[in-house]
């Protein structure tokens, strides 16, 4: 089947949106099946700079069409300022579709989603705070508003009002705040409604239909393998399943139709939020790291903590969603560091270990083991293909198949979609 998957390996903030741009544009059908606008991929098209949280990137090429799958929670409000911006810079969305099945985020899912955060305090999770949480505890509880009933005008005013009575009951007796205001929302929110009711239809039919024609399906990740609600370093996780297997349920489609799983890395490691980093850098290297790499959040502007690869990350990532290849994204940003380092493994208790531990006390007290590799000198931005690396850098590369078992596909040497090299 003519099916790819391309997913986050590590903590996310990996570079997704540039591969995903440059697969997009073999598509027909691109597909996000999962987390809602706490996601950000930015993609760099012609000197354009595009931010996209909900919409899929593959809407750039007006032949393809981009559809939201049933696992993805929509803040129709953010939806619609995302299809405003687009249509502004004369990007055609008319190929967009929201599955009906998808979930609404609305005004007290983002009400409750900060109260949350802080009444925990010290030990918040370091949430977005846009809702995607509290919307996917009212998809479990079966409380929740799909895409159907929203546009459902008669429907969406009684469920709305029903579900705002219940949850003012938290945000009044739990968290002692003053009630949300129907009045203040409800036309707002069907006025969104109305403009989003075109998009909406039945994507799993559009997919399953297109898959069964021989056409090109690209599924696009969110967030990545270590924020999975199950896999990841949970309790500091999202709501959802980042892991090649959480395309499955969220675009509805049966595992047998996925023919290529891509990882995507960066050549080094960040994270942003609260939990255990190993490979963390506190000194200078990891200031410059950041900055060259400009690595503040696409969806929040927070810096993003910076540290060395580690391959036990990745290697749990190939494992957990069998990957076929992974995508090294910035190995642009190492350059001139003289010396590189990676993690090949983590000393706990006297041992080594490779495995990634399921537990985050006992990934609190492990220490990472580096192998040091001597570093290349100079601008490797504008290079044309893989053999015109210097040695050091394809050394690198080589040695990060090594450790993670998995053979790397295309190399990130810049931003714009005409910066990476396959291999």
């Amino acid at each position: 089947m003519p099916t790819k998957v391309v997913m986050g390996a590590q903590w996310g903030d990996e570079g997704k949106g540039k591969v995903i741009d440059i697969l997009a544009g073999q598509s027909d059908v691109v597909v996000r099946s999962q987390g809602g606008n706490n996601a950000g991929h930015t993609v760099v098209a012609g000197g354009e700079e595009y931010k996209l949280h909900l919409i899929p990137s593959g809407i750039l090429y007006p032949e393809t069409l981009c559809l939201i799958g049933n696992g993805v929670v929509v803040d129709p409000k953010v939806l619609l300022e995302e299809i405003d911006m687009l249509t502004a810079k004369g990007v055609d969305v008319s190929n967009l579709r929201v599955d009906a099945r998808a979930h609404v985020i609305l005004p007290y899912h983002i009400a409750l989603d900060g109260l949350s955060e802080k009444a925990r305090g010290s030990a918040e999770i370091g949430t977005t705070k846009r809702g995607i949480g509290p919307c996917y505890m009212d998809k479990a509880e079966r409380s929740g508003i799909r895409m159907h009933e929203f546009i459902d005008e008669a429907l969406f005013r009684r469920r709305f009002k029903e579900n705002l009575d219940m949850k003012n009951l938290f945000i009044e007796k739990v968290y002692n705040e003053k009630p949300l205001k129907y009045e203040d929302y409800i036309e707002e929110y069907v006025g969104y409604a109305k403009r989003l009711a075109p998009y909406v239809t039945d994507c799993t039919v559009l997919l399953y239909d297109a898959i069964k024609a021989g056409k090109k399906v690209l599924f696009e990740g969110a967030q990545a393998t270590l924020l999975d609600i199950d896999l990841g370093t949970y309790p500091y996780v999202t709501s959802s399943h980042p892991v090649s297997g959480g395309v499955c349920i969220g675009a509805g489609v049966g595992p047998t139709v996925i023919d290529e799983c891509i990882g995507v890395v960066k050549a080094y490691t960040t994270r942003v939020g609260k939990g255990p980093f190993p490979t963390e850098l506190f000194d200078e290297t990891g200031d410059l790291i950041r900055n060259r790499g400009g690595e503040f959040g696409t969806t929040t502007g927070r810096p993003r903590r910076t540290g060395w690869f580690d391959a036990v990350i990745v290697k749990f990532a190939v494992r957990t969603s069998g990957l076929t290849s992974i995508a090294v994204n910035k190995i642009d940003t190492l350059a001139n560091l003289g010396e590189i380092k990676l993690c090949s493994g983590y000393k706990y208790k006297g041992q080594i270990i490779t495995d990634f531990p399921y537990s985050l006390d006992i990934l609190a007290e492990c220490e990472p083991v580096y192998e040091t590799m001597p570093g290349w000198e100079g601008d490797i931005s504008n290079i044309k293909s893989y053999d015109e690396l210097p040695q050091n850098a394809k050394n690198y590369i080589r040695r990060i198949e090594e450790l993670c078992d998995v053979k790397v596909s295309m190399v990130g040497i810049g931003p714009d979609r005409t910066q990476i090299l396959e291999k």
